[in-house]
């Protein structure tokens, strides 16, 4: 999908685009949604520049997604999607300056697009809106988006901190295990992002230089550095939290399972000597003197009980139980 937006006054509108036709020439922001070859032409066309495919935005290398070619800036980033559902993933998004317009392809729909589309739409702050403004505000919503996500996994961390240390009844292990695992998974998508993001804040840094970028363009750039920097942190210390939870976890399962296995083995050293006398006095000799015995019953018995009972008062002495 191919979508289109042109300046109005101080605000951005999006234009119809019937298929085949060429994008406007004041067009400041063309989004490239999954697009299809004929799309990939026609901006190519009007930007004289190539689109990447999406194999190319996959890579990995600092070179193959931060770089220059026939005067174009092209970024490409790993955002977040689907962050609020139960199978948050990450997707490339490359982000082209090619002079006053920007061009962004992309495979799926991070939430900032349509905050920054939202916003543009009927913000009258910006003079005049220019490729590098999309870039910049763009680049704030993910960074925005960013640490509500952060912010959310630390409240949500907190409780199954809580679940964990001070329950108000016996927790289930299992799905505090599950959702420590989809918090670590959705913190390490985060912070992927933000390392992303953070490289291509400082190469777009060092390229505004050369584009002539206003001083607040300057600062701006750099207020997002710094609030990339400390987003990653807290990022970090997140995974190292739901680490030592996990740990807890176990810890605690592991404590109720030795105590589990310690009553089994008291029980065992109680019970051991009343079966070895009822043991012996069930062998099948002939000759067992205490057979004979009109009290033998009784004294078996009560032999029996004091050999139960002494190893446990001894236990409870040496306050093993």
């Amino acid at each position: 999908m191919l979508s289109v937006f042109v300046p109005r006054g101080s605000a951005l509108e999006r234009v119809p685009l019937e298929a085949g036709i060429a994008p406007p020439e004041d067009a400041v922001w063309i989004d490239l949604v999954t697009p299809t070859l004929q799309e990939d032409k026609l901006v190519e066309s009007l930007l004289g520049i190539a689109v990447p495919t999406r194999e190319e935005m996959q890579e990995i290398e600092v070179s193959s997604r931060l770089y220059v070619e026939s005067h174009a800036r092209y970024m490409t980033a790993t955002l977040m999607c689907h962050s609020d559902t139960a199978v948050p993933k990450t997707t490339p998004v490359t982000f082209i300056l090619s002079g006053h317009r920007l061009c962004t392809v992309r495979y799926d729909e991070p939430r900032p697009f349509a905050i920054v589309e939202h916003k543009l739409a009927r913000n009258h702050i910006h003079p005049k809106i220019s490729g590098d403004i999309v870039l910049r505000d763009l680049l704030d919503a993910v960074i925005d988006r960013s640490a509500d996500i952060l912010e959310r996994v630390g409240a949500e961390i907190d409780q199954i901190s809580r679940s964990i240390f001070e329950p108000d009844q016996e927790p289930a292990y299992n799905q505090v295990l599950q959702a420590l695992g989809r918090k670590g998974d959705l913190t390490s998508k985060a912070r992927e992002s933000l390392v992303s993001v953070g490289r291509l804040l400082a190469f777009l840094s060092h390229e505004a230089g050369h584009m002539k970028w206003p001083k607040d363009a300057h600062a701006q750039l750099q207020s997002m550095q710094r609030d990339v920097i400390s987003l990653t942190d807290h990022a970090s210390y997140l995974s190292n939290k739901i680490t030592f939870l996990l740990d807890a976890m176990l810890g605690v399962v592991n404590i109720q399972q030795n105590a589990i296995i310690k009553i089994f083995s008291v029980a065992a050293v109680v019970f051991m000597p009343p079966t070895l006398i009822a043991s012996i006095y069930g062998m099948n000799f002939k000759h067992m003197p205490e057979l004979d015995w009109p009290v033998g019953y009784p004294i078996a018995i009560l032999i029996m009980i004091l050999a139960a009972v002494l190893p446990y008062v001894y236990f409870k002495w040496r306050k093993w139980l």
